[in-house]
């Protein structure tokens, strides 16, 4: 058969290649472009079984020969999976990376009891607003040590059943123990000079005092108008025993 005159022929050139040629050469290039690039013992997907086949451990393929893999190494398919893998350990990356925090010991310390304190109640002679004069006494509190308080609402604490009508207010300083008061669950004012906290050094006395927010007076509404009694009747009343005398007709 003459391979010459086809088309897409060269004169000289024999005839054109099939597909499983194309095919057969286009594998051979990439193998050889493979080869060039990739290093099989440091493949790390790159794995030969039991039967003397190769594996890609990746996409999961069987292959028969190197060659095989070295071309599917430059494939589609095996080169979108390199990039969902790239994509998944640079996702991952930030928070295997990150450094470790550090850890923060509980401090240890023998509790000696709880301090001494006196709570004075105060109303404001002008406006009656109520507040409260927390006065705690630490003697034998270690030095550098600031006391502290927080306000702890009724559902935080599990000694008691929780009730919405009233709050906490705890006292802490090593090596004393917590301390706290319940206090009615209403809104705190922490306007200058309403709220404040002052820890005397030379005493060891720790103060807070706080002011409840005024409640708006509620007026009540006035009472109804009474209904006037009609020009020209006179009204009974029982008590007199008067009978009322009927209008003229």
């Amino acid at each position: 058969m003459d391979f010459q005159n086809r088309a897409g022929g060269k004169t000289g050139g024999g005839g054109v290649a099939s597909w499983s040629e194309s095919n057969r050469d286009r594998r051979e290039r990439l193998r050889q472009l493979a080869l060039e690039t990739i290093d099989l013992n440091k493949d790390p997907y790159f794995m030969k079984n039991h039967l003397g086949s190769y594996e890609c451990k990746l996409c999961l393929t069987l292959h028969n020969n190197e060659g095989s893999y070295l071309a599917h190494t430059q494939g589609k398919k095996h080169q979108a999976n390199l990039a969902r893998r790239a994509a998944k350990e640079a996702k991952e990356a930030p928070s295997s990376m990150q450094p470790e925090k550090p850890r923060i010991e509980p401090k240890k310390f023998v509790k000696i009891g709880r301090p001494g304190y006196r709570v004075t109640k105060q109303r404001d002679p002008d406006n009656h607003q109520q507040s409260l004069l927390f006065q705690i006494d630490y003697p034998e509190i270690t030095d550098g040590i600031i006391p502290r308080h927080r306000f702890m609402s009724a559902y935080e604490q599990k000694i008691e059943p929780p009730d919405r009508k009233w709050q906490y207010l705890l006292f802490a300083a090593e090596p004393y123990e917590t301390i706290a008061f319940k206090v009615p669950s209403r809104e705190v004012e922490k306007t200058e000079g309403k709220f404040w906290t002052h820890w005397n050094k030379d005493t060891k006395q720790f103060f807070l005092q706080f002011s409840f927010k005024l409640e708006p007076k509620i007026i009540p509404p006035p009472p109804p108008n009474m209904r006037m009694p009609h020009p020209g009747r006179a009204m009974f009343n029982p008590a007199m025993g008067v009978v009322p005398v009927p209008p003229h007709m």
